[in-house]
């Protein structure tokens, strides 16, 4: 019979086995060899992206090394030092071992020193002499948040004391753990300039990372559930969260606890069907939940911002791939490269993104009730709708340009925003762009009913001939992933300069061509 669960998929903060259905993390190293670091004395970086298993794996590791008794390990975040200065983020960082070590039982080190340059490297003198005979194990993670001549300090302190790095004299090994790999966080502190011989940290044995689920993970994470309550979840579901997610811990686990606890209550343990995650996947954009509201945030930064135009846009851009743009975006789990395709890390991103950038445009546009819409039964009708868009397009578009800073991908934007304001609440938009693909890609449901919309543009080095035809036959082979029997809509933006644009009046266009209306904006 089925019961209580005591344990639950968690979304905030790390996991432990008592409380939360949970992998090792540890399994999901890339580029680790934890059994050297502690027994060559090594120093070493983790960096994944945020809410993929860190710190969950840190407090594990930290508990399996103790539990030798041969070894003293301690976990310390230092995101209190978020931004100081040094004489400001020294005393921080300090003051967070001293915690730490409050926090887990340990010896709690004095600070010797109030001069920030040499203060961290005081503290660590002294803290591994209060843990002696054992050697000291130090896991500093957040290390990320520190900027400037705090970062620089930091790192040479560490550095100072590696080369006496000893029992009774100084960590025998610290782990710098954050979403970037240590030489990206370097150049940033250095604003972008090439980094020394002198670096302040040339002494890391490894940079490593965290992975994200496999399918077979995502099963065994739900099994666990299964074991204790009896609950089963279809094959169907399984496939569409992995699809969804693309294997990103943090999704995963809100799929399944927004299935598990708000579409189905608590207590009931019917089967979580490919519908309970449907709606999962639904509640959890429309929340703009913490992770995904940060993710969103940071597509003010002009270096996300050009990538984000590059994916959306589909152009092919030689640089993007070895650019620090890109680079910053694989970091924070943006992004991935499949197979040479470069483009959003998982659906479930894609889509908020996407509805991110457009969202001020969105709640810009006239309420819906100004538009023409519907067929007589109250059901969409997209013909009525898009013709609308045409009429919207021609008399706002040159103004509307002017407040958006994603310049090439406006076109793109304003149609979702203007989709969206009418969808919104009975329907859904799924969108696909990549780097290359010369198109955008939008499937939208609306109350049973599925269509297809494909976004090209036309610059000057086009022609619309050209366009078009590659344009259908992209639509064409996009449909066939679905049913051959939805409506397609091919929308052309002529994004030409002014003297080679065609007039509005030969520019708004309405054909059917091999079964698939073209639509010229």
């Amino acid at each position: 019979m089925s019961k209580r669960p005591v344990r639950f998929f968690n979304t905030t903060g790390p996991c432990n086995p008592d409380d939360h259905y949970m992998l090792p993390p540890a399994e999901r190293l890339q580029g680790a060899q934890l059994h050297r670091y502690i027994k060559d004395k090594l120093y070493w970086v983790l960096h994944a992206p945020r809410q993929t298993g860190k710190t969950t794996f840190l407090q594990s590791w930290m508990r399996e090394i103790n539990s030798s008794g041969d070894v003293t390990a301690c976990y310390v975040t230092i995101e209190a030092a978020q931004g100081a200065s040094l004489e400001i983020g020294m005393p921080a960082i300090t003051e967070s071992i001293q915690q730490s070590a409050r926090d887990q039982g340990l010896p709690i080190p004095n600070i010797g020193s109030d001069i920030p340059l040499s203060m961290l490297r005081s503290v660590l003198s002294d803290w591994s002499v209060l843990v002696a005979p054992k050697p000291l194990v130090v896991l500093f993670d957040e290390v990320d948040v520190l900027e400037g001549e705090t970062m620089i300090s930091f790192l040479r302190q560490l550095r100072g004391g590696f080369a006496k790095r000893d029992i009774g004299i100084f960590p025998t090994s610290i782990a710098l753990v954050g979403m970037y790999d240590l030489k990206d966080y370097l150049v940033a502190t250095k604003d972008g300039k090439p980094l020394n011989p002198g670096s302040p940290f040339n002494i890391k044995e490894d940079s490593a990372s965290i992975g994200n689920f496999s399918k077979e993970d995502i099963t065994r994470l739900f099994a666990q559930r299964t074991t204790e309550t009896g609950q089963q979840i279809t094959q169907e579901a399984i496939d569409y969260v992995w699809e969804q997610s693309g294997g990103q811990p943090w999704i995963v686990n809100s799929l399944f606890k927004r299935a598990t606890l708000r579409i189905l209550e608590a207590d009931n343990y019917e089967t979580v069907t490919l519908d309970h995650i449907y709606q999962a996947r639904e509640q959890m954009i429309l929340a703009r939940e913490t992770h995904l509201d940060a993710l969103a945030f940071r597509l003010k930064d002009p270096n996300i911002r050009y990538v984000m135009e590059t994916l959306m846009t589909g152009e092919i851009d030689t640089r993007l791939s070895e650019s620090d743009a890109f680079r910053q975006c694989l970091d924070l789990g943006l992004v991935a490269n499949n197979d040479g395709e470069l483009m959003v890390a998982n659906p479930i991103y894609r889509e908020t993104l996407a509805r991110a950038i457009a969202y001020g445009s969105q709640m810009m546009m006239p309420k819906r009730d100004t538009f023409r819409w519907q067929k007589t039964d109250g059901s969409l009708d997209m013909d009525l709708l898009l013709k609308e868009f045409q009429k919207f397009w021609q008399r706002h578009s040159d103004v509307w340009a002017l407040t958006s800073d994603y310049t090439e991908a406006f076109p793109h934007l304003l149609l979702m925003a203007f989709l969206q304001r009418i969808t919104n609440g009975n329907g859904r938009i799924e969108r696909e762009y990549a780097a290359g693909r010369g198109r955008m890609d939008l499937f939208i449901e609306y109350e049973g009913q599925s269509y297809i919309i494909e976004i090209k543009l036309i610059h000057d080095y086009d022609t619309l001939k050209a366009v078009k035809k590659e344009g259908l036959e992209q639509i064409l082979e996009y449909r066939n992933k679905f049913d051959k029997t939805i409506p397609c809509y091919l929308i052309i933006f002529d994004r030409r300069s002014e003297d080679k644009k065609l007039p509005w009046g030969k520019r708004i266009t309405w054909n059917i061509e091999n079964g698939v209306v073209v639509i010229g904006c």
